[in-house]
């Protein structure tokens, strides 16, 4: 069926003159929604970006603090203590009053290292918008094993953890250490699973089902470091309410929109091999690659490649057949 033709089965496609009406129509019920104050993308919205570490995080976050001026909406670190990512139960009701009845901060694009946290448990109206991005568990426990040993290009007099530990990732595998442990693949599913006791338990397929679950039907959109451009891309014409102007600002590559970890040696295939077996990988992996297909299927239906770019694709459907007709 082509485009702009009539989706109503068994009704006559509509004429040119019926469309165009139609169109009118649909833009006047919109225009007198926004009037009224009912728009869906409202001052009141907030989205959460529970951001995994070592996944291009800060190079998207810093975007937002760019855009947040231009774009009239607030930007906020969740700092943690300790960088837990686990909330007392206590805190996490403090959080949901918070993120909610807080309405000097709408709209609101909320930041940090937390767990998933189901808004509807808690009695509250209303739900953020999740957004997140993952990346390859190895690539990702290799960036941030030599993130702790010599920082990046962010703060680079900023002291680090493990500074002074020459060993390499190789090295560290090779002798078992416990940096590059297997269980040091277990974040991004806990990340994705939430508060329950089980999404940290390393190795949970219960955990890695919820993780699914909840990425699919909780999150707006998830994206992958290896594709973080083409996320900034959707996120904009999506949201453009805070995002109008990223896929710009990304591609300028100013200010810290670029981060990179300093020292980073590639680990070998044989590395790489040993990390393979562990049951804790495989089970990271699937979540990983589970992730990067839903969002090459949601790119799929949001963008078009022409001459080697990328443009998203202007809207696809139409009403037809609106009554009663507007006077």
């Amino acid at each position: 069926m082509s485009t702009g033709s009539s989706v109503m089965l068994g009704l006559l496609p509509l004429s040119s003159a019926e469309r165009t009406m139609a169109r009118h129509e649909v833009v006047e019920v919109e225009l007198r929604r926004s009037e009224d104050g009912g728009g869906w993308e409202a001052d009141d919205s907030v989205i959460i970006y529970n951001r995994v570490p070592k996944t291009a995080s800060t190079s998207f976050t810093n975007i937002a603090y760019d855009l947040c001026s231009r774009n009239r909406f607030h930007v906020l670190h969740i700092n943690t203590t300790k960088n837990n990512p686990v909330m007392s139960l206590q805190d996490q009701v403090r959080f949901v009053r918070n993120v909610t009845t807080w309405r000097e901060m709408k709209p609101g694009f909320y930041h940090g290292h937390v767990a998933y946290l189901d808004f509807s448990k808690y009695g509250v109206k209303g739900k953020p918008m999740y957004i997140n991005v993952v990346r390859d568990p190895i690539e990702r426990l290799v960036s941030y094993y030599y993130f702790l040993r010599f920082g990046d290009d962010y703060r680079p007099g900023l002291r680090r953890r493990k500074q002074g530990d020459k060993k390499t990732f190789d090295e560290c595998v090779s002798s078992g250490g416990s940096d590059c442990a297997p269980e040091k693949l277990w974040l991004q599913i806990p990340f994705f699973c939430g508060h329950h006791s089980e999404c940290w338990n390393a190795g949970s397929r219960w955990a890695l089902e919820q993780a699914k679950y909840n990425l699919v039907n909780e999150y707006l959109l998830v994206g992958v470091t290896e594709e973080l451009e083409d996320f900034i891309m959707i996120l904009e014409a999506v949201l453009p309410r805070f995002f109008k102007g990223a896929t710009e600002l990304y591609r300028s590559g100013k200010k810290s929109h670029l981060r990179k970890t300093t020292e980073k040696k590639p680990p070998t295939k044989e590395t790489i091999a040993k990390l393979q077996q562990s049951d804790i990988w495989k089970i990271e992996n699937e979540f990983y690659e589970f992730a990067l297909e839903h969002f090459q299927f949601v790119r799929a239906h949001a963008v078009r490649e022409k001459d080697g770019e990328l443009y998203v694709l202007a809207q696809s459907f139409f009403y037809e057949k609106i009554y009663p007709k507007l006077s």
